[in-house]
This record gives C-alpha cells, sequence and structure tokens, in this order.
C-alpha cells in the first residue's frame, strides 16, 4: 500500500514539473523570439535492490528546445531585427560569458551602448560593445552593420558603428539560461570561448520574429497533464480507504 502511494505521489510531482514546463511556453507565446521548450516524461527503473526488474519510476526531463523559426511580423522601427533563415543568432554579453538570442528588438541603453530588450549589450565582430552617439539616427543595414548620423549632423555625415556580431553556433549544444538567452556550456567552471562570426548571416530591418510555442498545443498539454493529476490524486485517496478498512478489519480482530 505504501508503495501504491509513493507511486502515485511521484507521478503527481513530475506532472507538476511538465506542467511549469507548458505554462512558461503559454506565457511566452507573445515574447519575440522565444523557443518552446520540450519537455516529456522519461521512465526510470528502480535499482534499489529490492523492487523487481519491472518497477520503474517516472522523472520529467527538457532535453532541449524548439530551434524552428517563428512567423516574422513587420514593426517598420528601425532597431527592430531578426534573422533571415532558422539559422544563426545575434550575440549579447551576459556576466556569464557570450550568449544567443533571437529577439531582435533592440535599443540603445542610458549609457550609449547598443543593448536587447533584456539589457543585455550587443556585441560586435569584435567582441566589443557597440557604442552610440547621443540622439543619433541609427540604420540596421542587411549584413548587421550600423551606421548612425549624429542629431543635427548632415545627411552624408554618416558614421559607422561597427557590424552586430552573428553567429551560429552548435544548437545542439545551447543551453538556455534563466536570464532568457542561450549559450554554450562551460568546461570546468569556465565560461565557453567566444564563437567566430558568421559572415554570410543576413538581417531583416522593421521586423521582428516572434515566439514559435505553440499555444493550442500548450493547453492542450496543460488539459491532459490536469486530468493525469487528478487520476494520480484518486490512487492516493482509494490508497487511503483501503487503510481505513485494513485498520478496522484489524481492530474487529483484536
Amino acid at each position: 500500500m505504501d508503495r501504491i502511494i509513493y507511486t502515485a505521489m511521484n507521478g503527481a510531482a513530475r506532472i507538476t514539473e511538465h506542467q511549469a514546463a507548458l505554462s512558461n511556453n503559454m506565457a511566452n507565446v507573445n515574447t519575440p523570439g522565444f523557443r518552446e521548450q520540450i519537455a516529456m516524461y522519461r521512465s526510470v527503473p528502480v535499482t534499489d535492490g529490492v523492487s523487481l526488474p519491472t518497477r520503474v519510476s517516472t522523472v520529467t526531463s527538457t532535453p532541449r528546445n524548439n530551434f524552428e523559426m517563428g512567423t516574422m511580423q513587420t514593426t517598420g522601427r528601425e532597431l527592430d531585427v531578426a534573422l533571415a533563415g532558422s539559422e544563426g543568432w545575434i550575440a549579447v554579453q551576459t556576466p556569464q560569458g557570450e550568449a544567443f538570442t533571437r529577439a531582435g528588438s533592440l535599443q540603445v541603453g542610458v549609457n550609449g551602448v547598443l543593448q536587447t530588450s533584456l539589457g543585455q549589450p550587443v556585441l560586435s565582430e569584435q567582441n566589443g560593445l557597440i557604442d552610440v552617439p547621443d540622439q543619433a539616427a541609427l540604420t540596421i543595414s542587411s549584413d548587421g552593420t550600423i551606421t548612425a548620423i549624429g542629431a543635427g549632423d548632415a545627411p552624408n555625415n554618416i558614421l559607422n558603428l561597427g557590424r552586430i556580431k552573428l553567429a551560429s553556433p552548435p544548437e545542439d549544444q545551447l543551453v538556455h539560461g534563466d536570464d532568457g538567452v542561450f549559450r554554450l556550456a562551460g568546461q570546468n567552471g569556465q565560461p565557453a570561448p567566444p564563437v567566430p562570426a558568421n559572415p554570410a548571416l543576413r538581417l531583416l530591418s522593421g521586423v521582428l520574429e516572434g515566439s514559435n510555442a505553440n499555444p493550442m498545443a500548450a493547453m492542450v498539454g496543460m488539459i491532459e497533464n490536469a486530468r493525469r493529476f487528478e487520476q494520480q490524486m484518486q490512487v492516493i485517496q482509494q490508497a487511503d480507504r483501503n487503510a481505513e478498512r485494513a485498520n478496522g478489519i484489524l481492530s474487529v480482530s483484536a
């Protein structure tokens, strides 16, 4: 009986973890550049030396993300960019080293540095920061080159601020961080070395790539999980009723 309770409890806990991943996908269906998190159940044999070989437990694993391209949304904003195709990432700087994002809603920070909407500085091809003159009008070309015209300057007085670093890190090695960006896993506690820029990648200006999370699939998965959780609770309740009956029988026998 106790084993039934622990089995049902384990199943309910795994369902809750799976529900968290689906809820995160649902919450980010309108987040530019978001990559859907893939979550699944996985059976694990119970090797405690006592249980039968057929006895298994379950875990919820998130082995990877869905890297399919999201839908393109035209905004007309000069600092909105999107990768032209499913390949490639925009390189940004984080406290943990170089990271990558597909969210191209760029802006100029209070410190005059080009950054993402999350405040992460965008890297140049030389792995440096991109400084923007105060109140300058920016233009981003298809190869990532940023040009600026300063406030009050003549139209032909164009400044070249550098080129946004576009890279193609191996997607099967990317790890999604809690800060909303992807990065290559480091070794021995050290961040991974910078990835070389890919000059073949191209940007679309005035366009944002939307999330690739499917709201309908996430909603159906959440409903299925709710039903599975209810079934696990029913098993626990039935085990409790069986225990009460067993206690009743023993008390009468005594």
